[in-house]
C-alpha cells in the first residue's frame, strides 16, 4: 500500500547499457591506444623508480625533511621509510608510489590549465562546478566502473580511476588561487600594459602558487587513498596486500599493510607541506 507505485517505475539502465555498448564498439581502437601509451608510461616509471637502491631513498628523504623541517623530521620521516621496507613491503611500496606519480602528474597536467581557464571564464565556471561537487561527493568505488569498462583490469584502470578521483581538488584550488588573487596587483599590472598572458605568467601563478600546490598536496592524498581501492580491480601494491588479508582474515597481514600505508601517506604528506611553505616563505 505505502510502496511506490509500479507505473512510475522507468528503469533508465537498459540505455544505459545499450548506449555503453556502442561506444566501445566504436571507440576500443582509442582506448587500446590509450591503455598501450599508460602501460608504457607505468612501466618506465617502475623501471626507473625500482633502479634507485633503497638507502638512497632513505638518505634522499632525511635530507629533504631536515631542509624543510627539522633533523628529527627527517629521521622520523627515513624511519617509516625503513619500516615499509622491513615488513617486506618495499616492491609493492614502488608500485603504489609509481600509480601515485603518475596520477599526480596528469592531474597537474589536465587539472592546472582547467582551473586557470575556469578562473578566466564564468560560463565554464557555471558548467564545472557542479560536476567537480558531483566528482567529489560521488562514492570512491564508482570510479572504478567506467575503468574497467574501458580498460578492463590491472595497472591501467587503476592508474585511470586514481587520476579522476584526484583531480577536482587540484582544478578547484587552481580557480581558487586565481581568482583570489590581489585585484590592486591586477589593476597595476593592466594599467602597465601588461598582456592576458602576462598577467597570468607573471601576476597571478606566482601570487596563487602556494593554494595550486596545496591543490597538488591535496590530489597526491586523494590518489593515495584511491591505490587502495584500486586493488579491487587487479592492481597490485601495498592495497592488494590488504585486499588479500581481507580475504583470508589474517589481521597481522592487514595491520602491517595498513601501517605502510599510512606511513607512506604521512610520508608524502610532510615533503608536499613542507614544499607548499617553501612556495608560501617565497612569494
Amino acid at each position: 500500500m505505502f510502496n511506490f507505485p509500479e507505473q512510475f517505475i522507468y528503469k533508465i539502465s537498459e540505455f544505459i547499457d545499450i548506449g555503453v555498448d556502442w561506444f566501445l564498439s566504436n571507440m576500443r581502437g582509442l582506448f587500446d591506444i590509450i591503455r598501450l601509451i599508460i602501460l608504457n608510461i607505468f612501466d618506465g616509471t617502475e623501471i626507473a623508480l625500482s633502479a634507485v637502491p633503497w638507502w638512497v631513498y632513505l638518505i634522499a628523504l632525511f635530507i629533504t625533511g631536515w631542509r624543510l623541517y627539522s633533523i628529527k623530521t627527517g629521521i622520523a620521516l627515513s624511519i617509516m621509510l625503513f619500516a615499509i621496507g622491513m615488513f617486506g613491503l618495499w616492491e609493492m611500496m614502488i608500485y603504489t608510489l609509481v600509480i601515485v606519480v603518475i596520477s599526480v602528474v596528469v592531474s597537474i597536467i589536465i587539472g592546472l590549465p582547467i582551473g586557470i581557464f575556469m578562473a578566466k571564464s564564468k560560463r565554464l565556471e557555471k558548467i564545472l562546478k557542479p560536476i567537480l561537487d558531483a566528482m567529489q561527493t560521488m562514492p570512491s568505488f564508482v570510479y572504478l566502473i567506467p575503468a574497467v569498462m574501458l580498460f578492463g583490469l590491472g595497472k591501467v584502470p587503476a592508474v585511470f580511476a586514481t587520476t579522476i578521483y584526484a583531480i577536482p581538488p587540484l582544478i578547484r584550488l587552481t580557480y581558487l588561487g586565481i581568482t583570489n588573487v590581489n585585484k590592486e596587483v591586477v589593476e597595476a599590472g593592466l594599467s602597465f600594459g601588461s598582456t592576458p598572458m602576462q598577467m597570468l605568467v607573471k601576476i597571478e601563478l606566482p601570487q596563487a602558487v602556494s593554494t595550486i600546490m596545496t591543490g597538488v598536496n591535496q590530489t597526491t592524498m586523494m590518489a593515495m587513498s584511491m591505490v587502495v581501492i584500486a586493488s579491487m580491480i587487479g592492481a597490485d601494491g601495498i592495497g592488494a596486500e590488504v585486499l588479500i588479508a581481507i580475504r583470508r582474515l589474517e589481521v597481522g597481514r592487514g595491520i602491517q599493510a595498513g601501517l605502510a600505508i599510512v606511513f607512506l601517506a604521512i610520508i608524502l604528506d610532510r615533503v608536499m607541506q613542507g614544499i607548499v611553505k617553501k612556495f608560501e616563505g617565497s612569494v
